[in-house]
């Protein structure tokens, strides 16, 4: 076994493969980048090497200062991770060159699956099922159409290299493929320096269903049972759970067996997962999946499997890379209950699922819940902060009962009990979500998310008991260190009675006031708004609730959803900065394409401009009819909040 490690990797996968290797006695070194100094990762090594700035191309997708830092550390092989350099055989061949061993498969294994057309040509020679489309070389606009019209709309456009659903649109009508083309294959441009696309048959029914396979140097290969993985919203997971909801014997055994028949196609060494898609419009059949494709690494959703099995997949990892045979065989593996993983990010589910960032003020977790295990997998902790630079994930929380249902009513409870302030999170979506009624009696297909995205994604408006309590946060005397101001706790002292106080917070536009009063006993009275027939609302002295207090905000939680507060300063109470005549970027990205000119009449709904951000496309639209006066330049890298976009009075 190796004594030391260097994990290639950032966030909450290079907490996850420190915390085994140190289980087992190996030293452990982290890489990080100027935006990650003091990041957990960092922290939770025993060495850490800086190797660059914070763009990741300047840092962690660059593989020779990776290396160096291996060698200089004394370090004997390097675990990726998943992302960045994880299924690069370039990178793979240049760690072996330096003496090193890579911590997962081959490069040739890696070249075999990555790109997604050339794979698909090896699977069909292996006696894999495929699924129809086109997977050639040509690129032509004229050609790609023509192929789609052949296989018959709706299409989808896939890039041949990456996942994550980067480079990927669904087209339904003819008329819609070249700018669906041409803005695939931008998006895989950007995100994997390939824009080379595929087309294929749409599955009207989808399941997304993998199996996760393990192969070793010595002949080995062997499935851990299946995950599924059709909760999806812009095809990207966010609830994965093993096993797939209502898996027979007979498809179970043919899918798994294609699985392994896939890896050793390629003689694959090391975890890696082979993604199906499933008809599921007559439940699942044995002769209703098809290979997609096979990612050459460990998994996000890997916990799950670890969960069923009781198997740590990262030892398997570290175990076959120094030369051991797989642990156990095929019939030695087995599986016992269900697991459900909810990923959280930094994200605004009620604006499309836009990318957030921001500084973790408060980050709470569930020490338990009733009737599951639970597990967190977090790679920030309270106060870190989230940055554009990198994927927004915050942790995922992984649960384990006895059965579907149990495991599901534990995670929507474990996710109701996390408490985020500080950045715009998915909590509210994904505890919806695990308790949709369709979800829930696995109704499920990859379109679900996107039927219900309105009904899951929007959040109830406060109600005069949210306000009170977050009144009550911001009246109350602060713990020492949340405020400079002495005077910011409310003080009910008056020769003829307790003075009432008046508190003003806003939440978007709106601005809330209430009226305060300390009553003899400690409590506070409250009443919201300017009716003074209002019933006030008493809130027990220290007792707002669930909340949290951070600069300039207070954030008060209702289930899994965090009602955010801004606390104004009297003294700086400005007019609205957004007055409607101007459209500010949502997040830090790059002005990747301009449709629109100064001085041009636009109509609502237009696209304006494209926005590129965590390499993801988002198109800005006009929100009314007008004139423009100034609008971004194509190219400009722009930060969060800046003018896009300017409209003439």
């Amino acid at each position: 076994m190796f004594e030391k490690i260097l994990v290639a990797n950032r966030g909450e996968i290079a907490v996850r493969v420190m915390q085994t290797a140190k289980r087992l006695g190996i030293a452990t070194v982290a890489v990080y980048s100027d935006a990650d100094r003091a990041a957990l990762h960092v922290r939770t090594a025993d060495e850490a090497v800086h190797i660059g700035a914070a763009p990741v191309g300047e840092s962690y997708l660059d593989g020779d200062r990776i290396i160096r830092a291996a060698l200089d550390t004394g370090a004997q092989a390097i675990h990726p991770g998943y992302g960045f350099l994880s299924e690069n055989p370039d990178f793979v061949e240049k760690v072996e060159a330096a003496g090193l061993i890579f911590i997962g498969p081959s490069s040739k294994a890696i070249r075999a699956m990555g790109l997604k057309d050339a794979a698909k040509r090896l699977m069909e020679r292996a006696g894999v099922p495929v699924v129809p489309g086109y997977h050639g070389d040509t690129q032509a606009l004229v050609a790609l159409a023509a192929k789609a019209n052949e296989i018959g709309y709706p299409v989808l456009i896939k890039a041949r290299a990456g996942g994550g659903g980067k480079g990927m649109r669904l087209v339904s009508d003819p008329n819609a493929f070249p700018e669906a083309l041409a803005a695939a294959q931008r998006e895989a441009k950007a995100a994997f320096g390939d824009e080379h696309v595929l087309v294929e048959k749409y599955i009207q029914t989808p399941r997304h269903i993998e199996v996760q396979v393990f192969g070793d140097n010595h002949g080995n290969a062997v499935h851990l049972f299946e995950r599924d993985c059709s909760a999806q919203r812009r095809h990207q997971k966010v609830i994965e759970e093993a096993p797939a909801p209502g898996m027979n014997e007979a498809t179970r055994q043919a899918m798994t067996e294609a699985a392994v028949k896939a890896a050793k196609a390629i003689s694959y060494s090391g975890a890696g997962t082979i993604e199906f898609i499933v008809d599921a419009s007559e439940g699942l059949r044995p002769d209703r999946f098809w290979f997609m494709e096979m990612n050459t690494r460990l998994q996000v959703e890997h916990p799950v499997t670890e969960m069923i099995t009781g198997i740590d997949l990262v030892e398997w990892q570290l175990r076959v890379a120094a030369g051991e045979q797989l642990p156990l065989a095929q019939e030695e593996i087995t599986a016992t209950g269900h697991a459900v993983e909810a990923r959280i990010y930094a994200e605004d589910a009620t604006r499309d699922f836009l990318p957030a960032t921001g500084t973790l003020h408060h980050l709470k977790f569930p020490a338990r819940v009733d009737g599951a295990a639970l597990r967190v997998d977090a790679g920030v902790t309270a106060g870190d902060t989230i940055s554009p630079y990198y994927d927004p994930m915050i942790a995922k929380l992984i649960v384990h009962a006895g059965s579907r249902t149990a495991a599901l009513e534990a995670l929507a409870t474990a996710l109701e009990a996390t408490e985020v302030a500080g950045s715009t999170v998915n909590l509210g979506f994904l505890a919806r979500l695990a308790r949709d009624e369709d979800f829930v009696a696995a109704n499920l297909e990859t379109g679900l998310i996107g039927r219900k995205q309105a009904a899951l994604t929007t959040m109830a408006p406060p109600l005069a008991r949210h306000v009170a309590s977050a009144v009550a946060a911001t009246s109350q005397r602060p713990e020492a260190g949340h405020e400079a101001d002495p005077f910011s706790g409310i003080s009910g002292y008056g020769h003829f009675g307790a003075i009432a106080h008046r508190r003003v917070l806003q939440r978007g536009d709106e601005t809330i006031s209430a009226s305060v009063t300390a009553r003899p006993d400690g409590a506070l009275s409250i009443s919201v708004g300017d009716d003074e027939r209002t019933r006030p609302i008493i809130v027990p002295r220290g007792d707002a609730g669930r909340v949290a207090r951070w600069p300039g905000h207070v954030t008060v939680f209702e289930r899994a959803d965090g009602l955010t507060f801004q606390v104004p300063d009297p003294l700086q109470m400005a007019g609205d900065a957004a007055a409607g005549d101007r459209l500010s970027a949502p997040m830090p990205g790059l002005v990747k394409l301009v449709r629109a000119a100064i001085n041009e009449t636009v109509k609502k709904g237009q696209p304006l401009l494209v926005l590129e951000a965590m390499k993801m496309e988002h198109t800005i639209t006009a929100p009314h009819d007008g004139v423009i006066a100034e609008i971004a330049t194509e190219g400009a890298q722009v930060n969060d909040g800046a003018t896009l976009v300017r409209f003439e009075e």
